[in-house]
Order: C-alpha cells, then structure tokens, then sequence
C-alpha cells in the first residue's frame, strides 16, 4: 500500500516535466500493479473484517460498539465489492458492471471511516471531559472560573485538544490514519474534490501510521 501511493505521488509530481514521460509511465504501471496486488487479498481481510465487527459487538460502551460494528460490517461489504472488481480486471468476470461496483466500494469504505472518525471523536470527548475534571480539582474555585472561561473559548479548546492528543499517541495516530484515509472517497464521491497528489501523501501517510502501529502495537488504538 504504501509503495501504490508512492507511486502515485512520485508521478503526479514528476508529471508536469517534459523529459520524464518514461518514469511517469513505469511508476503508473507500479501503481496499478501494487493495486492489483492488494487487492488478492481481499478475501482474506473481509473474513478479517466480519471477525472483527463479532468481538466489537461485546464492547460494553454503546457509541464505541455501535461505530467499530458499523466500519467493520462496511468495510466487509467493501471488500466484497473490491473482491468483483478484482475478477472483473482479471476477465474471470467480464459481465460485471464496473462503475457500478467502484461506486458501491467507494461508498462503503467511506461509511467504514466516518464511523471510524466517530469513534475518535467519542474518545477524544471523553478524554476532553476527564483533562478538564482533573484541572478543577487542582485548582481553587476562582482559578477553576479562569479555566473554565479559557476552555469555552476556541484557543482553550485547541490547547486542550492538543494536551489530549498529545497524551494519548494511539487516539493520534489513529485520527491521522483515517483522516488522510478519507481524502481518497471524498475525491472520488466527488464530495471535495483534490489531485493524484494530495491523495497520494495522504495515502503514503496513512501506510506509515499503519506501519508504524503493526510495528509497535501499543500505538494501536484498542
């Protein structure tokens, strides 16, 4: 994955000189090959997908179950539909509707990570509401009406926000991850349209977060 978005920001950035076309061309052949690679295995991470949305469903909180319930059930349907995609690149199914089924991935993955995203920002609220009990308590009541007063203000709420993720490395990353995520069905839905470019960082980035979490999984977040 993170050699695909390599490849497609290498060459949206080599693109626009004249001399490279050669380059360009092997690196979008890189791309597409790493794409068709990937995506192989999609059996594979949608049984993954359905395993996982089964141990969410036991979450004792409500808003944590319902949002890792509902990406992982979309993100298996996500599968599901990269998987006839992939048959249908291959010719083993050349009767399948192809714009149809990109729609429908691409709809399903970016259901997976708004829920994801609403998951986030259940913990990030939560971990909010615990920072700012615990500076009460450590501070006389005028102090605590001073605080108070800086917490409802925008730059109050962005210093906390920042103390939070800054405390909390996997509630981070895990932001990072799915908001660079998100860059690829908004552009493709056509909700905020960007360019190969911005899509290929995010993508880049989001598989070193990846990375990252697998190398070290107390970074994951639980």
């Amino acid at each position: 994955r993170a050699t695909q978005y390599t490849c497609m920001l290498l060459s949206y950035l080599i693109e626009p000189k004249a001399d490279k076309e050669k380059l360009v061309m092997k690196l979008k052949q890189l791309e597409s090959s790493m794409s068709s690679g990937r995506k192989m295995f999609r059996l594979g991470n949608m049984v993954h997908a359905l395993v996982a949305a089964r141990r969410t469903t036991q979450l004792p909180d409500v808003v944590p179950r319902f949002c890792l319930t509902a990406s992982n059930l979309s993100r298996a349907l996500y599968f599901v539909c990269d998987t006839a995609l992939w048959l249908k690149s291959v010719g083993l199914r050349p009767g399948i509707d192809k714009p149809k089924w990109h729609s429908w991935a691409t709809k399903c993955y970016y259901i997976s990570l708004l829920m994801n995203l609403g998951r986030d920002w259940y913990e990030i609220s939560w971990r909010l509401e615990q920072a700012i009990q615990e500076e009460k308590t450590k501070e006389n009541f005028c102090h605590q009406e001073l605080h108070c007063a800086k917490c409802d203000s925008v730059h109050g709420f962005l210093t906390m926000l920042f103390q939070v993720l800054r405390r909390h490395p996997p509630l981070l990353l895990d932001l990072v991850k799915n908001l660079c995520d998100l860059s690829g069905p908004l552009d493709t839905l056509g909700i905020y349209k960007t360019n190969p470019g911005v899509i290929g960082f995010c993508g880049v980035l989001s598989s070193l977060v990846g990375i990252l979490t697998l190398a070290s999984p107390h970074l994951k977040l639980k």
